[in-house]
C-alpha cells in the first residue's frame, strides 16, 4: 500500500475527481466520475500497474492502468493500457501478465493520460 495515493485527487482541469482510500494492505477503493472500483497494484515488467476492477458493472470487468506519483506526492499521472492489447476474451491472470511483459516496450500498449493533483 502506498499511502501517499490515498486521499482526494482533481484532474488538471477541474472537472474530474479521484478519491483514493485503502481497504485492506493490497486493495485500494476508488472513486471516480461516479463509480466504484477495486484496485490492485502490481509491478510487471517494473512498470507500476493497477488492475481496476469496475464494482458497479454487473459482470465486474477489469481494466488496466499505469500509475506514476510525482516524487513530492503532489501530482498522480494515470494512462490507460489499451484495450486491444490485452483482448477482452483473455481472463488468466498469467496470461495477462505475459502480454503485459511482452508489449511492456510498445508505445501502442498505452492510451490516454490524465493527470491529477492532490486535494489539500
Amino acid at each position: 500500500m502506498q499511502e501517499q495515493l490515498l486521499g482526494n485527487w482533481k484532474s488538471a482541469d477541474g472537472k474530474e475527481e479521484l478519491k483514493v482510500r485503502s481497504l485492506d494492505e493490497n486493495v485500494y477503493i476508488v472513486y471516480y466520475d461516479g463509480d466504484l472500483f477495486r484496485a490492485y497494484h502490481s509491478d510487471i515488467a517494473e512498470i507500476p500497474f493497477v488492475s481496476v476492477q469496475d464494482l458497479n458493472s454487473t459482470d465486474r470487468k477489469f481494466a488496466y492502468v499505469v500509475w506514476k506519483l510525482s516524487d513530492d506526492g503532489k501530482n498522480l499521472r494515470l494512462r490507460s493500457v489499451n484495450d486491444k492489447m490485452i483482448p477482452k476474451d483473455t481472463k488468466d491472470s498469467t496470461a495477462i501478465v505475459a502480454l503485459l511483459t511482452k508489449n511492456a516496450e510498445n508505445p501502442e500498449l498505452f492510451g490516454e493520460q490524465i493527470e491529477f493533483r492532490k486535494e489539500k
